[in-house]
């Protein structure tokens, strides 16, 4: 799949994977076997027909591939750029086991995109019994997904957001050029257009409590609030200047724009060398922002080596293209402050691997 030119991306926020076209999209479709009991849809954690689906590109019906997918998953641009395929229904492609397994989050990604690029309506709701009036706490991936299936069975649905852009990880936690807002709120709309009234600026446990929402009717609650708070490593020099936690450095930079300061108030003041503590999917969100943001040279250190890292293959590589340098098997002991309190290095320890574990 066609990316950005290295040296023009990292200057830049705009999506680095460009997507496929229709000759692409159609040519991958047609690797598909067609499995008569398809293991694909096994792997995938909502059941999409994925045979289905990938035949519809292939006899270039785009947007009823595009809306044979929504019938089970109601963000697929979403999923298509983000969900981790390749642990979950690519890994189970049987093609996989003598090369490389057909490529279904990009087909799905495809799909999605030639039906929103296409503007085509979403069908007129069906008029459904109310069954029940549900409260979504919460408008991340799993309060969408959520929200998205229970008004298609029925239920009245109503999703509150703390934040004033619902989305949730989506909106504040993944970059743009990962993930850009515009899909996400695409996305969205078309769960608001099912017929989910979504309400932001509102925090539940403030300006709402659970029990007041069942006093007001509500007959369930589904609290998908996300991960919360991060977690810190306990060692010295923590608490100095620019020692950021992911979360409130993605934030910044997502939600608040902190790229385009000073545009939008939200500077980040960030060195010319930088260190990410992690190899995760944040981690190399984290370091490939900081280089957006003009570092010069930006460090991944992570305790274990390459084979282990839990961040997506494609986005290693992405952060390896891009220039970031990994310190494998090293640890951080303690952050060294200057006399303002500003952190100006970091001591490490060498790692060596030991019995895998849950960790």
């Amino acid at each position: 799949m066609a990316k950005q030119d290295v040296l023009d991306r990292i200057h830049n926020f705009y999506e680095v994977a460009l997507g496929y076209n229709e000759e692409e999209a159609v040519i991958e479709a047609e690797r598909c076997l067609q499995c008569p009991n398809p293991l694909c849809v096994k792997g995938c954690p909502v059941d999409i027909s994925i045979p289905e689906f990938i035949k519809e590109i292939k006899e270039k019906n785009f947007v009823a591939a595009s809306q044979k997918i929504k019938e089970k998953n109601s963000l697929p641009a979403v999923c298509g750029r983000v969900c981790p395929q390749e642990n979950q229904c690519q890994k189970f492609c049987v093609l996989g086991k003598m090369g490389d397994p057909i490529s279904i989050g990009r087909l799905e990604r495809f799909a999605s995109d030639y039906e929103r690029k296409e503007g085509v309506s979403i069908p007129e709701k069906e008029t459904a019994p109310v069954t029940g009036k549900v409260a979504i706490i919460g408008s991340g991936p799993a309060g969408l997904t959520t929200a998205a299936d229970l008004v298609k069975l029925g239920h009245e649905v109503v999703m509150f957001e703390s934040l004033h852009s619902a989305g949730g990880v989506l909106m504040y936690g993944i970059p743009e050029f990962r993930l850009p807002k515009e899909i996400v709120q695409t996305e969205v709309d078309y769960i608001k257009k099912l017929g989910v009234d979504v309400k932001t600026n509102y925090t539940i446990g403030r300006i709402y409590t659970i029990d007041e929402l069942f006093a007001d009717g509500f007959d369930a609650v589904f609290v998908g609030s996300g991960a919360g708070l991060p977690n810190f490593m306990g060692i010295e020099g923590e608490n100095l200047g620019g020692v950021y936690s992911a979360n409130e450095f993605l934030i910044r930079v997502n939600l608040m724009k902190g790229y385009l300061f000073p545009e939008y108030d939200t500077p980040i003041r960030i060195g010319k060398n930088v260190a990410v503590i992690g190899g995760g999917n944040v981690a190399m969100d984290s370091a490939r922002c900081s280089l957006r943001l003009g570092a010069e040279k930006v460090y991944i250190v992570y305790r274990r080596s390459r084979e282990e890292l839990p961040a997506r293959e494609e986005e290693a590589e992405n952060a390896e293209e891009e220039g970031i340098i990994f310190k494998l098997l090293t640890n951080p002991t303690k952050f060294i402050g200057d006399e303002t309190g500003w952190v100006k290095g970091m001591e490490c320890i060498k790692m060596e691997l030991g019995e895998p574990d849950a960790s």
